[in-house]
């Protein structure tokens, strides 16, 4: 008989896409043996659609991310093309950062820091099954007959679970960019219990910039002064290169509507759920007929390369049609398509399978992480790899895990949505989903998260003094601001015109509308030259300060929640006055918080009211 290859570790990371990587360096640094296994190394953080990181919320989730101390913050830093904040005619709370990616140079960087990093071995190769033992992970095996013995195990296989990319009446079994798929890997999730469904996103055509007319489209330039990604970054000069925004027509639309037949989105030849806030191109001319043109934008794909991605483009529409649709948008007439535009249908699981540490309920130290998930993109991928892997150092630590909630983070929020609510679609972060977005703000990212790092092991002494510091000199330049007082002349001189009274502070000046740390300088010789982030700080306390302090308040009253308990064996089932619907969904679901409980669709605050009265019987008993 014929011994299979077998090597142990503490962690198998099953994938090497956003999530996998995060997921699998966090294990690394914190001292866990961990094996990276993937489909194909070429593709260890692929950019498979857009080739950009950030966005709106989205890049909220890579600075907290960043200020635990993961990974994609600096990569984007050392390889973006350009850079540039988003939503700056809004307030802070939605500022958010985005920047164009070389996704080759990209991709190098990511490939550098794993293949770098003590106790991580990186390997190609299609795991076939995950074995457990008495509910507990033991080991992972491959289709070429290796096993892996291990402690535990984390999931990213992002869209390659029996995925299928189809262009019109064309499928093709493979993953994205024409890498392979898992074949097998689905079918031992199901034997573990874990149901699967089927979920789509899709990708738009590249285009060949030798063959676009530019000037029919609204050049997009970087910023001036760029804002990095990482609190760990100095500062950033580079110079940028420039996208271009333009629209869709009446024409191309005409060719969309005669052409639905086609469209396997409405022919029936696509099963999973696509994304609701990011449609094909299809999908909106239907869902918004109303419209005359839709935007869309070119996006360089890296320096090295002349193919262009043109966001808002995405279908999965027959060839033939696809040519006719790009070639009707002004500045396309004679554009060369590099690659076709696809659909790609994977399975992936019910997130609320899962522990609020991203671990199976049912299974011990079974993580998943990203679109394995149900969510979709680069950024809420990552977030989750990391959450994941930290969860999953400190289990095999037997330390208390780290669970940020929807006060903490963005990526919080993420989770809870995730583990708490399920979803029913490809999940999308955006700034409305949560409610204390004025203090989960990006610009705050690491005063809110970096000891939470640090005390972890993941954020490095560097990084946690960096934080220190910068809230220290925050600190007392309020209490200088504070202290200075504006006699009638320097109030004339800042604001001519406009009745300001003598005697206010600094820091009163600031709070107005048309005040700036600027304008004071310049009649205030004891108001210092600070940091941008110091001054950013306390510009949006000073000016936010009433709406900040509310929001603190509300904080608290959800601290207080999420901080009542529910005994995990407790029986819904015997417990008189929950309706019917929410007696199934908390059974279902079961909610570890109060908190967690009222945020479930179908649980009433009646509902919630009688679980309280349960909870203080059950204390009083000394059963919970």
């Amino acid at each position: 008989m014929i011994t299979p290859f077998s090597e142990t570790y503490d962690v198998v990371v099953i994938g090497a896409g956003h999530a996998g990587c995060e997921a699998a360096l966090a294990c690394a640094r914190l001292g866990h043996k961990t094996l990276l296994l993937t489909l194909n190394i070429d593709g260890v953080a692929l950019m498979p659609c857009n080739p950009s990181i950030g966005g709106t919320a989205k890049g909220h989730l890579v600075r907290e991310l960043d200020a635990l101390g993961g990974e994609m913050g600096r990569a984007i830093d050392d390889t973006f093309i350009q850079s540039r904040m988003l939503n700056t005619g809004k307030g802070p709370a939605v500022h958010s950062l985005r920047a164009q990616a070389d996704k080759k140079e990209y991709q190098k960087r990511m490939l550098h820091a794993i293949q770098h990093q003590e106790n991580l071995t990186l390997r190609q190769g299609e795991a076939k099954e995950i074995t457990e033992e008495n509910g507990c992970v033991t080991s992972v095996s491959t289709v070429t007959g290796a096993v892996y013995p291990c402690k535990a195990a984390i999931l990213a296989t992002g869209v390659y679970l029996k995925s299928r990319c189809i262009v019109g009446e064309t499928h093709t079994d493979s993953g994205p960019s024409g890498l392979g798929n898992a074949k097998y890997l689905s079918d031992s999730l199901e034997k573990l219990g874990f149901p699967l469904r089927r979920f789509k996103t899709g990708t738009p055509a590249r285009v060949d910039k030798n063959t676009i007319d530019f000037s029919k489209f609204e050049e997009q330039p970087g910023d001036e002064k760029i804002v990095p990604f990482s609190f760990l970054s100095g500062d950033l000069e580079k110079e940028q290169v420039s996208c271009f925004l333009g629209y869709t027509t009446q024409e191309t639309h005409k060719i969309i509507r005669e052409n639905l037949s086609r469209a396997p989105l409405y022919s029936g030849d696509i099963h999973g759920i696509g994304p609701r806030y990011c449609p094909s191109i299809e999908d909106k001319v239907v869902r918004f007929a109303d419209r005359d043109r839709h935007p869309l934008f070119l996006e360089p794909e890296g320096l090295g390369t002349e193919e262009w991605y043109v966001q808002g483009m995405s279908s999965s529409m027959p060839e033939d049609v696809q040519w006719r649709i790009y070639r009707s948008i002004p500045g396309l007439e004679k554009v060369e398509l590099t690659r076709l535009a696809y659909a790609i249908e994977y399975d992936c699981i019910d997130p609320t399978q899962l522990k609020n540490t991203l671990e199976a309920k049912h299974i011990a130290n079974l993580f998943f992480a990203g679109q394995i998930n149900g969510s979709s993109g680069y950024e809420e991928a990552a977030a989750q790899g990391l959450y994941a892997g930290i969860n999953c150092a400190l289990k095999l630590e037997n330390r208390e895990p780290m669970v940020l909630t929807r006060a903490d983070a963005y990526i919080g929020v993420l989770v809870d949505d995730l583990t708490g609510k399920g979803t029913n679609e490809p999940y999308r972060m955006m700034t409305s989903r949560a409610e204390y977005r004025l203090l989960l703000r990006q610009d705050n990212a690491d005063l809110r998260l970096t000891e939470i790092g640090y005390q972890v092991g993941l954020a490095s002494r560097k990084r946690y003094e960096k934080m220190l510091a910068k809230k220290k000199d925050t600190d007392e330049l309020l209490a200088l601001l504070k202290s200075i007082h504006l006699n009638g002349s320097q109030a004339a001189a800042i604001l001519p015109g406009v009745s300001v009274p003598a005697g206010i502070t600094a820091a009163d000046f600031l709070r107005r509308t048309d005040g700036s740390y600027e304008a004071l300088q310049k009649v205030c010789e004891n108001v210092p030259e600070v940091r941008d982030e110091v001054k950013e700080q306390v510009e949006i306390f000073l000016k936010y300060e009433g709406y900040l302090t509310r929001q603190e308040k509300q904080v608290e009253e959800f601290r207080r929640t999420e901080s009542q308990r529910i005994p995990a064996d407790i029986d819904y089932d015997l417990i008189t006055g929950i309706r019917i619907e929410a007696r199934q969904k908390l059974s279902k679901l079961r909610p570890e918080t109060i908190g967690a409980a009222g945020r479930i669709s179908g649980v009433s605050p009646g509902d919630i009211a009688v679980l309280l009265i349960k909870l203080e019987q059950l204390r009083r008993e000394g059963k919970a």
